[in-house]
């Protein structure tokens, strides 16, 4: 009901159409690329495990270019102290941030 009173519908896809839903398969090819095509996946709890530390990369660090190189989550630009480079997804990703 809330949605209905904002003016937003609902429009489900078709089956198999996946150029009918353009952000949520930019979004899973960018989780393959970026992530799961480079991790050996062990056990049911690994990839959940994996998928939140990449989801909390994604929104806090990784830059987006729609957002003039900004992450989702804003962050204070750093103009002083020394460059160090913290590992993120065991050396798969790197955040540098000055210390």
């Amino acid at each position: 009901r809330r949605m209905r009173a904002m003016g937003i519908r609902d429009r489900p896809t078709a089956p198999a159409s996946p150029w009918q839903n353009g952000v949520a398969e930019r979004l899973i090819g960018s989780i393959r690329r970026e992530c799961l095509d480079h991790i050996i996946v062990f056990g049911e709890t690994h990839p959940r495990r994996i998928l939140r530390s990449y989801a909390r990369y994604y929104n806090d660090i990784r830059p987006h270019r729609s957002l003039d190189k900004d992450a989702p989550v804003a962050r204070p630009v750093q103009r002083t102290g020394s460059i160090k480079s913290h590992v993120i997804l065991g050396g798969l990703h790197h955040h540098y941030a000055r210390a």
